[in-house]
């Protein structure tokens, strides 16, 4: 990755700041994004002053699109984006208020339309490689899931649609589906504690999610040795599930669609009354 100019979201934790960490480690250009200034300023005292641009700024801001824009044509190129910030609230649908709700999809999929916007006219002239941050939880639900998993499955959704706009103009789109590693995005994530309606469901998997043990979860510079890796390719795969309980989780889940298909396809038979 030497001498490109990489953009990365939610820069200063979890995958975010690992991938910046080995972004400038190559030799590359960061543009680093986060809403939170002090550990931008961390950040930005690790690397050359000539080798990092930081932007704070919250990615739902109504100005967003238009500040990255600035930013990416002040800085001249871009090669490589990884579209890392996100958001996890969980608990039931029906105790997760509209406000909630509208954040999570605010910040999972409308933020990340919006820097897709933004960055999209640098790249088709770099042709470039982007990096969509969704899930295991984006092919699939646990209790307590329901709105996170939604907001994943949307951006899993929309990037390959994304894909399949972008495939004349040499921009390489990949969607990386994590397990669940060791991040701050998990000790910090917004629980919706449930009442007893939800106690035998999202309850018993919230309380036994906080039971597991340290070594349940995964060391996350493996995800961040995925997006290098993904990126250094020419021709990177569409999806790339990280973790062997992202792996298993998906193939399991669609093990069970597809034996849903089979077993309900008579009714794509019957004839019509």
């Amino acid at each position: 990755m030497v001498d490109l100019n990489d953009l990365i979201t939610g820069a200063t934790s979890g995958f975010g700041r690992l991938v910046a960490d080995r972004a400038l480690a190559t030799g590359a250009h960061l543009i680093a994004v986060d809403r939170r200034r002090d550990r931008l300023a961390d950040l930005a005292a690790s690397a050359p002053d000539d080798r990092i641009t930081t932007i704070p700024l919250d990615i739902t801001a109504s100005d967003a699109e238009e500040v990255l824009a600035d930013a990416v044509r002040a800085v001249g190129r871009l090669d490589v984006l990884v579209n890392n910030a996100g958001y996890g609230p969980f608990g039931s649908i029906e105790q997760t208020g509209a406000d909630l709700a509208r954040a999570i999809f605010e910040t999972n999929v409308l933020a990340n339309l919006a820097v897709l916007r933004a960055t999209l006219p640098a790249l088709r002239a770099s042709r470039g490689k982007i990096v969509q941050l969704s899930s295991l939880l984006g092919q699939f639900s646990w209790p307590a899931s329901s709105l996170y998993s939604a907001s994943k499955g949307a951006v899993d959704l929309f990037s390959e649609g994304l894909a399949l706009d972008l495939a004349p103009t040499g921009v390489k789109v990949t969607v990386l589906e994590p397990g669940v590693y060791g991040t701050d995005f998990a000790a910090s994530a917004h629980i919706v504690a449930p009442d007893e309606v939800y106690t035998p469901t999202v309850g018993k998997f919230l309380t036994d999610f906080s039971a597991l043990p340290p070594e349940a979860f995964s060391n996350p510079e493996q995800v961040a040795n995925a997006i290098m890796a993904v990126v250094a390719m020419d021709e990177p795969p569409l999806r790339v599930a990280v973790g062997a309980d992202a792996v298993e989780g998906i193939r399991e889940s669609l093990r069970s669609r597809l034996a849903e298909l089979d077993r309900w396809e008579s009714f794509s038979r019957e004839p019509a009354i």
